[in-house]
């Protein structure tokens, strides 16, 4: 893996994407690399830099709007080759079962809690890099 990971955050909310890029700070642990962050606040724009590549994990808002990001992450993982892992942030506990629907690696509850959610990114990040090597 590169010096630096690239994460895409998609969320129609800019709040969501900021407790994302606090959640991470520079990196979500020290084993991963520095994070650099592309955000999106559309589906077109997700896919628009799915499609330019380069991207190592998405992270997507379960409960964004018009298109949320289970349904985004389902689409991304039908079409684009080679698909970055996916963390999903869901409204409940209970929609995990919707995260495994939409074939998201990993899934955390909204609001975003920093320990748990740089816990599930770092290990999107380890299981990147491993494939990678």
């Amino acid at each position: 893996m590169q010096p630096t990971a690239t994460v895409l955050v998609y969320s129609d909310d800019s709040n969501t994407r900021e407790q994302v890029r606090l959640a991470t700070g520079r990196r979500p642990a020290t084993d991963v690399p520095q994070v650099e962050f592309v955000e999106c606040a559309t589906p077109a724009a997700v896919i628009k830099e799915l499609d330019r590549g380069g991207i190592d994990v998405c992270v997507l808002d379960g409960e964004a709007v018009p298109a949320g990001g289970m349904g985004i992450c389902r689409q991304i993982k039908d079409e684009i080759f080679d698909c970055p892992p996916v963390l999903l942030l869901i409204g409940r506990p209970q929609d995990a079962w919707l995260a495994t629907w939409s074939r998201a690696e990993a899934a955390v509850t909204l609001p975003v809690e920093p320990v748990e959610f740089a816990a599930a990114l770092a290990g999107l990040l380890r299981s990147k890099r491993a494939l990678s090597a």
